[in-house]
């Protein structure tokens, strides 16, 4: 159990038995009464985000959460397999990785959150590399401004690239963002 003078930004707490994370939090004292402790709570499970206030008696349930060190093996249609170290499979579905399922390499190592046993959110690395597999050649002369074009890569994710980027180039991506960072290298 949590007190309310323990809520913190990036806190996990359980309401209702689901769990969420603590993601802007705001400390109130007014001039008379009780503390409030102002918080917008994104649940774990949907991403969906409400606010949610506690006064200073207030206690918070912990969640039930386990976090496993894991490797991306392969996918099975809207399944995706992983391994931890005893050669157990993790099964974590396309609805828990999102945008993620888009970065995965075979043999990746990933962190899985497991809320009761079920896997709720997985973690990437920061960065990946990925080659493009298909944008449109830049434009020449159009370089006034910082100017982006659509790429595709291996995977099918769509992001956004500077004019220089080609076609079989390497790119580093960010996957808390899905943004790109840098070309790599040029083939």
């Amino acid at each position: 159990m949590y007190t309310a003078a323990d809520l913190r930004k990036g806190l996990r707490v359980e309401v209702d038995g689901v769990p969420y994370i603590i993601t802007e939090f705001n400390f109130t004292k007014p001039g008379k009464g009780q503390s409030i402790y102002n918080c917008r709570l994104k649940n774990m499970l949907t991403g969906s985000t409400f606010p949610k206030s506690y006064r200073s008696n207030d206690t918070i349930d912990k969640p039930n959460l386990e976090e496993k060190r894991v490797r991306y093996s392969y996918a099975e249609g809207d399944r995706f397999i992983f391994l931890d170290e005893g050669y157990e499979q993790v099964v974590v579905g396309a609805d828990v990785l999102r945008n993620n399922r888009f970065f995965l390499d075979e043999d990746m190592p990933v962190d899985v959150l497991f809320h009761n046993g079920e896997p709720v959110d997985v973690s990437l690395p920061n960065f990946v590399e990925k080659e493009v597999v298909h944008t449109e050649p830049g434009a020449r002369g159009n370089t006034a401004t910082n100017v982006l074009k659509p790429a595709q890569i291996a995977g099918g994710y769509e992001i956004h690239v500077p004019l220089f980027v080609n076609q079989g180039d390497i790119v580093r991506i960010d996957t808390r963002t899905g943004d790109y960072c840098e070309r790599v290298n040029k083939r």
